[in-house]
C-alpha cells in the first residue's frame, strides 16, 4: 500500500498533523518529516520492529548506524550524561540546526540502554551515538510529543541522493513507509554534517552544509562580561579578562584570537556605538590594558548563547539575563564570587575608577583559574 502523503502547506490545522504524524510513530510506524536540511525517515526507538523495518528500507549495512533526533541540548543529556565541554559547546551553538554530533554512548545511566538489543545494534553498534536537533518547528512539535527516543536518518536509498522535497520521497520510498509529511522543498537542500567530539578533540566525518571552517569556530571559547551601558565597568572587566587568560595560555593578548580565545563585552541596556568612559581608559592603560578602540553594544540572545561563562557586575544584572533567557542560568554569574555587586563608578572622580578597576582585576583572576580552557593549552 503507498505511503499517505499529508500536505501540510494545504493543511487546515498544522497541529492535526502534528497528531496524525506522533500517532503513526507510536503505532510502531515508519514515516517521513521534513527538516531544515533534507527529508528525514522517522521512527520510534521503542518499536524494535519498526527500527529494523527501518534498517531494511534504507537497506543500510550495520556498520552504518542510526542516529537519534532529540529536542534539545537539556535532552541530549539523556543520552549522554558525561558529555564534554567541548560537545557541550558545539552543540550549544549549532543546535537545532545542521549538525549531528557522534559522541561516546558509554555511561551507563543513557538511555539508550534501556532501549532493546536490536535497536541499541541499529544505533550505537560501535559504542557512539549520533544526535541532532532538526531546525524545523514542525518536527520539533512531533518529537515533543512522542514518547521515547525517536531515530531519525536521511529519506533515501543507502547511498542514493537524499529527497530534498516531499514528492522525491514518494518517489523514492513512497511504497515502503507509511506516511509522508509534505512541506516542500527544504530550506537548504544538503545534509547536515557529521561531526566526531572524543572529549576536546573534533574530527569533522562529513563535511554537508557546514564546512569545517565554521564547525572549527564553534569550538571557540568565548567569555562574555556585562554591565548597565558597556562603558564602564564591563570594557574594563573585557581588558582586563583579555589580559588574564593571555597571561595563563603564555600568549600576547592580541593572540587569544588565533587560540580560539574571545572576551566580548555588552550591556543590558547599552546604547550602540558609544566610546568607553575616558576614567576608564585612562585607569586601564595605567595597568597595561587599551580600550581606546572600545565600543559599546547590547547584549543579544547570540551573544548570550554562544557564551561559555558571562560575568555580571551586579546580582540585578544577572537575574535580569536569566528572566530573558533562563536557559543562561548555569553560566551567568556576578564577577565578584561572593555575589555581591561591582559598583558603577560613572561620573565619580579617577581614584573611584581605579578601586573599581583593581576589584574587577581581583575577581578575574579567580575566575581565570577555573576556565576550562585545556584545549586552548599547549
Amino acid at each position: 500500500m503507498p505511503a499517505v502523503i499529508i500536505d501540510l502547506k494545504s493543511a487546515e490545522d498544522p497541529r492535526d498533523v502534528v497528531h496524525r504524524a506522533v500517532e503513526a510513530l507510536s503505532a510502531g510506524k515508519v514515516i517521513a518529516i521534513p527538516t531544515e536540511t533534507v527529508y528525514g525517515l522517522a521512527a520510534s526507538a521503542l518499536h524494535p520492529a519498526a527500527i529494523e523495518r527501518l534498517v531494511e528500507i534504507k537497506g543500510r549495512s550495520a556498520d552504518k548506524p542510526l542516529a537519534f533526533a532529540v529536542k534539545s541540548l537539556d535532552d541530549a543529556l539523556d543520552y549522554v550524561p558525561n558529555m564534554s565541554v567541548l560537545a557541550r559547546r558545539v552543540a550549544r551553538r549549532s543546535w537545532p540546526g545542521p549538525i549531528t554530533l557522534v559522541l561516546d554512548a558509554d555511561h551507563p545511566d543513557s538511555v539508550i540502554h534501556r532501549l532493546h538489543e536490536s535497536v541499541k545494534q541499529a544505533t550505537i553498534p560501535s559504542g557512539t551515538v549520533g544526535l541532532r536537533v532538526p531546525a524545523h518547528e514542525l518536527t520539533l512539535q512531533i518529537m515533543r510529543l512522542c514518547a521515547g527516543p525517536i531515530v531519525l536518518t536521511s529519506a533515501n536509498l543507502s547511498g542514493g541522493p537524499e529527497a530534498v522535497d516531499g514528492k522525491q520521497v514518494a518517489e523514492i520510498l513512497g511504497d515502503r513507509i507509511d506516511l509522508i509529511v509534505d512541506d516542500g522543498p527544504t530550506k537548504f537542500g544538503k545534509p547536515s554534517s557529521v561531526v566526531r567530539i572524543r572529549k576536546n578533540e573534533l574530527t569533522v566525518l562529513r563535511e554537508g552544509l557546514v564546512d569545517e571552517a565554521t564547525i572549527k569556530r564553534l569550538t571557540n571559547f568565548i567569555a562574555l562580561v556585562v554591565c548597565t551601558g558597556n562603558t564602564c565597568r564591563s570594557p574594563m572587566g573585557e581588558g582586563l579578562l583579555e589580559k588574564r587568560i593571555a597571561e595563563r595560555l603564555g600568549c600576547p593578548v592580541e593572540s587569544l584570537d588565533q587560540k580560539g580565545v574571545a572576551v566580548i563585552s555588552a550591556g543590558i541596556a547599552a546604547m550602540p556605538g558609544s566610546p568607553a568612559a575616558s576614567q576608564a581608559v585612562e585607569v586601564m592603560n595605567e595597568m597595561g590594558v587599551d580600550i581606546t578602540d572600545h565600543t559599546s553594544q547590547p547584549i543579544t540572545g547570540r551573544l548570550a548563547q554562544f557564551a561559555d561563562i558571562i560575568l555580571t557586575m551586579t546580582n540585578g544584572h544577572r537575574q535580569a539575563l536569566i528572566s530573558h533567557w533562563p536557559t543562561l542560568e548555569t553560566r551567568t554569574k556576578t564577577v565578584r564570587r561572593d555575589g555581591a555587586d561591582v559598583s558603577d563608578p560613572i561620573g565619580c572622580s579617577i581614584d573611584v575608577y581605579q578601586n573599581t578597576a583593581r576589584q574587577i582585576d581581583e575577581q578575574l583572576a579567580e575566575w581565570v583559574k577555573e576556565f576550562d580552557l585545556s584545549q586552548f593549552e599547549e
